[in-house]
């Protein structure tokens, strides 16, 4: 707080009060103005700021069978900033606040799973068709809870006069029902919520208590892991907001209550909201056989769609990916070095491993009110990686590697790509 005038005595002050000074957050701008405490220039016009940060972590581990493991987790993460500028009335010392904002950015973990499987593409997208249709539904709850019982007029649309198709109070809600799976008539309109969705992962292992899978492999497992979030980039205050007046129709509310399209204005502003998905991996199988080849082979799949306030534009990034990977270990294989003149065996094991994947990802731009998706980015990437590696002793390896990556893109604007890596690489690890 600027403009404090009470200099700190030699072992500290307890002003402006005893609270304040053991952690105390009860509010302290009008004590210190009655007190005398705080400049009472008139030009004074430093800031008074507050910083509030809030986070919540859940983690918890389920085990519901000896062999099926579930990690749970949720976090919710809310930073808030409050600004003004202030000045004191010099006659009766009271805290007179100037342009209070406030601005911050929340993110939380959510559940799009309902949504996650449903077909999108250039040509159509029922995720965008429900984001469309959801927009009347939330207009007319929203008018309905503002006016009562009183009926309200509509504009050329179809949608109650003050909550617009391009309101921002009718979109948010409206997208987050029809991208996280919800029924639009039971969806919350706050834009902050309070109780974070759990995400999680899961590994089973109980294939090898039966005798089939004993009797060929040495370790087998299904792993799946999901993981969502919902991301405010930032929010502020509407230091133009004014409240309309219920009891009163449409065309009889204060000028001041409208924004410039003839919306109720919002308390709040928003800029960008962002859903992510990630089915990482959606399902994975990896294990190894007895005769020493391991296999693991992984399918992702995830997506991120972005909502932007300035031009009412959707933004959905696609990209799915398939991963296979052989390895296989020649156990005990020996090398026969003649160093400075002596002959010596070397006996380690060869591990070798090959990886071959394929990831195809797409960027769609979406207009809520014309029919012309666009894609604006994408493309489809192969690769192929081989990796051997031989333990010279017990604290040197060798290690040989092939990295081949391939893409092509999905607009014409752009060349395709081809990255090859190879080389080797000895490690020596000090210590035991």
């Amino acid at each position: 707080m600027p403009g404090d005038t009470p200099a700190i005595g030699f072992i500290g002050t307890l002003k402006p009060t005893t609270g304040f000074t053991f952690g105390s957050q009860a509010e302290i701008r009008d004590i210190a103005a009655r007190k005398g405490w705080l400049t009472l220039f008139q030009d004074f016009n430093q800031q008074y700021s507050e910083v509030e940060s809030r986070q919540l972590d859940i983690n918890v581990n389920v085990d519901l069978l000896k062999d099926l493991k579930i990690d749970l987790v949720g976090n919710r993460a809310y930073q808030e900033t409050y600004t003004e500028n202030y000045r004191v009335d010099p006659e009766n010392l009271t805290y007179q606040s100037l342009t209070p904002n406030t601005f911050g950015n929340y993110s939380i973990t959510t559940n799009m799973i309902g949504t996650a499987f449903n077909k999108s593409t250039i040509d159509g997208s029922k995720n965008f068709d429900n984001f469309r249709n959801n927009r009347l539904i939330i207009a007319e709850r929203l008018a309905e809870k503002f006016y009562g019982n009183t009926t309200y007029s509509r504009d050329a649309d179809g949608f109650p006069e003050g909550f617009s198709r391009n309101s921002q109070d009718v979109l948010l809600p409206a997208f987050l029902a029809a991208y996280e799976g919800r029924d639009a008539k039971d969806q919350k309109t706050n834009a902050f919520k309070d109780i974070p969705l759990p995400n999680w992962t899961l590994k089973y292992t109980g294939l090898m208590n039966l005798k089939w899978f004993k009797k060929r492999f040495r370790r087998f497992s299904i792993n799946h892991g999901y993981r969502s979030s919902y991301t405010i980039n930032q929010f502020q205050t509407n230091l133009d907001y004014s409240a309309g007046n219920r009891n009163l129709s449409y065309s009889d509310q204060s000028p001041d209550a409208l924004n410039q399209t003839g919306d109720f204005k919002s308390r709040n502003l928003f800029f960008n909201i962002n859903l992510s998905e990630q089915f990482s991996p959606l399902i994975k199988l990896d294990f190894e056989m007895k005769n020493s080849v391991s296999v693991a082979a992984e399918l992702r799949k995830d997506r991120v769609v972005s909502l932007s306030f300035d031009n009412n534009l959707l933004t959905e990034i696609n990209g799915n990916e398939l991963i296979l990977g052989l390895g296989y270990r020649i156990k005990d294989l020996k090398f026969k070095t003649n160093v400075g003149g002596r002959s010596k065996i070397i006996k380690s094991d060869l591990n070798m491993r090959l990886d071959g994947s394929v990831r195809d990802n797409v960027t769609i731009v979406r207009y809520l009110d014309l029919d012309n998706s666009q894609a604006t980015a994408g493309q489809t990437i192969y690769g192929l990686k081989f990796t051997a590696d031989y333990n010279l002793s017990q604290a040197f390896t060798a290690i040989f590697y092939y990295d081949h990556t391939f893409s092509e893109f999905a607009i014409s604007t752009a060349f395709p790509q081809t990255t090859i890596r190879s080389g080797i690489t000895l490690r020596y690890t000090f210590g035991n």
